[in-house]
């Protein structure tokens, strides 16, 4: 986890978000395919405060590269408003996209993020899977500010470089 701070985060939150992709699980860093990671995972956390509503984000800090992070953060992913830990119960703000690393771009970071939540979240439009506008250049720090989040109660994350799969998810991406 110290290798996504400070480019996300300012310090490693104490718990860890449980990410699972059908027959793969999210390890601290672990190597996955975006063709393993193109369907939305199975994500738990412990929500030990009762009634607390959640926010889940997903983001890559390292668009188009780790070398030159000129799009950072792209958002995969974004959940707010979950009662306790049953993401189903969330409005997506921003619905799941998987990995799609360009070719030779080397390894990406995908970095899940809960935090609690003292507020409801406003529920606005939501950003579909298909559309990139309003993904790239996002901000965890900003939108935890924004909102009043204060720092990630749990995190986890992956890491993937390009397969054959992300041609096939670009085409269905527009904006």
């Amino acid at each position: 986890m110290d290798d996504i701070v400070p480019d996300v985060l300012d310090a490693v939150p104490a718990g860890t978000v449980q990410v699972s992709y059908a027959e793969n699980e999210v390890s601290q860093g672990n190597e996955l395919t975006p063709t393993q990671v193109k369907d939305t995972p199975t994500v738990q956390w412990c929500a030990c405060e009762g009634d607390n509503l959640y926010t889940l984000l997903m983001v890559d800090p390292d668009a188009p590269s780790r070398q030159d992070p000129k799009f950072r953060e792209i958002l995969h992913w974004a959940v707010v408003n979950i009662k306790g830990s049953d993401i189903t119960t969330g409005f997506p703000l921003a619905t799941y996209v998987g990995s799609g690393p360009p070719q030779g771009t080397g390894l990406h970071r995908y970095i899940f993020l809960v935090y609690r939540q003292e507020n409801k979240i406003e529920e606005g439009e939501t950003i579909p899977n298909n559309v990139r506008a309003g993904r790239l250049n996002f901000s965890a720090r900003q939108f935890a500010a924004k909102h009043g989040l204060g720092d990630p109660i749990a995190a986890n994350y992956y890491q993937a470089q390009y397969d054959d799969y992300v041609p096939i998810r670009n085409k269905t991406m527009i904006g």
